[in-house]
């Protein structure tokens, strides 16, 4: 997948992608078709319905969403279609159409997770070695955009280091919850099939097909939350803390590659970070990019809060819908955030010597003498303060979640 207008969409390969997101419909089709069989509710055998569609189905879908507002019509009836009888007829029954795309987001956001932690844990590693190499690298600690007192860049690494693992953490925190409430939440189609066949307590039956499909796509368990919607606001607010921690890292790296401060470098590679008009000239492109994501990515969060908070009734009116491309574009857009981050890491120039001179070119002792003054005594040799021990708990936390992956 590529977008003009996104650089480096392509990052995020086939994740969240049109083919995927009907791949995950189908899975979600085929889940609970095959509950329905094994709890004897269906008298047809199991049957395996990916192999019913084919990639160029959707083009079709898309086109035909607009008549039911969503694309999990046509599915259904491109699978009717295609699977014959006596299968035809059991297919979807007891699940509505907000059921299956709801739990093919959760699949397919799955994925995305899954690729992010990967990229958080790998930054995670390079994140501490830089931190252990520059543990007594001095450099200039700015606030407010002017030299302040003096620090390590292992101590900026370090603190780079902490937005990372929080990001993980809470990453690891997300569940992904199935959703078969069929019509308005309440599993009356699969209750009324279940007693209608003589089964006894009809109603614990259609819960356990609930939780039985929902193991069978490795998904969590949960109530029906169609208009509850925790699930999909969390990962959104996980996926911002992803770019937070980027774009804190992105902005700093952003300044100390100017010119005038000369602390960094962005790893070289190819044609990249050149100028149209300005032969020579070389942007911090991977940075900007980061950054661009970071901006962009809290206004899609907030509209999926803003989606959860217009929910009523038993299903939504256009909240829901609001939510499905906002998600795939938070989402994908992360992916490429992080692979770009990721790749900033690994290559970055720590220009140690300017560090130093620009250092030794400040008045970054104001504080220092301040604090010498006010207990009569002259200031010592060095001021780095608590850095050595900052850098020590961020590895502490670290080293947890590396232990945690083994």
């Amino acid at each position: 997948m590529t977008n003009l207008l996104w650089p480096g969409d392509h990052r995020a390969d086939d994740l969240m992608t049109d083919q995927a997101l009907l791949a995950a419909m189908v899975s979600v089709e085929s889940a609970w078709l095959n509950t329905l069989v094994d709890a004897g509710l269906a008298p047809v055998d199991a049957v395996e319905l990916r192999g019913l569609v084919r990639p160029q189905d959707c083009e079709a879908l898309a086109l035909g969403a607009e008549d039911g507002g969503n694309p999990v019509l046509g599915l259904v009836a491109l699978l009717r279609e295609r699977a014959g009888e006596p299968v035809d007829r059991w297919i979807h029954r007891g699940l509505t159409s907000q059921d299956v795309l709801d739990t093919a987001l959760m699949l397919a956001v799955r994925g995305v997770v899954e690729t992010l932690t990967d990229q958080l844990a790998e930054q995670i590693s390079t994140l501490s070695t830089l931190a252990t190499t520059h543990r007594a690298t001095p450099m200039v600690a700015r606030t407010l955009a002017q030299h302040a007192v003096p620090t390590t860049f292992g101590a900026k690494a370090a603190v780079w280091l902490n937005g990372v693992v929080d990001a993980y953490r809470q990453l690891e925190a997300l569940s992904f919850p199935a959703q078969f409430g069929g019509a308005a939440g309440t599993l009356a189609a699969a209750t009324e099939l279940a007693a209608l066949v003589g089964r006894d307590n009809a109603a614990g039956v259609a819960v356990q097909m609930a939780h039985t499909a929902a193991a069978a796509l490795g998904l969590d368990d949960r109530l029906p939350w169609h208009t509850a919607r925790a699930p999909v606001t969390a990962v959104g607010d996980a996926l911002v803390g992803c770019t937070d921690a980027w774009g804190h890292i992105a902005s700093d790296v952003v300044t100390l590659t100017r010119r005038e401060i000369g602390e960094l470098g962005e790893p070289a590679a190819g044609r990249r970070g050149g100028s149209s008009t300005m032969p020579g000239k070389r942007n911090p492109v991977l940075s900007i990019l980061i950054r661009r994501a970071a901006m962009a990515a809290p206004p899609l969060a907030a509209t999926l809060h803003t989606a959860a908070a217009s929910a009523h009734d038993e299903r939504p009116d256009g909240a829901w819908h609001a939510e499905w491309d906002t998600l795939r574009t938070l989402a994908r857009r992360t992916v490429v955030a992080g692979s770009q981050c990721g790749e900033l890491l690994a290559g970055l120039d720590v220009h140690t010597e300017q560090m130093a001179g620009n250092l030794a070119g400040a008045d970054v002792s104001g504080e220092q003498r301040a604090i010498a003054e006010l207990v009569e005594k002259e200031p010592s040799p060095t001021y780095f303060g608590a850095a050595d021990l900052l850098i020590d708990e961020s590895l502490d936390r670290a080293q947890r979640i590396v232990k945690d992956r083994r």
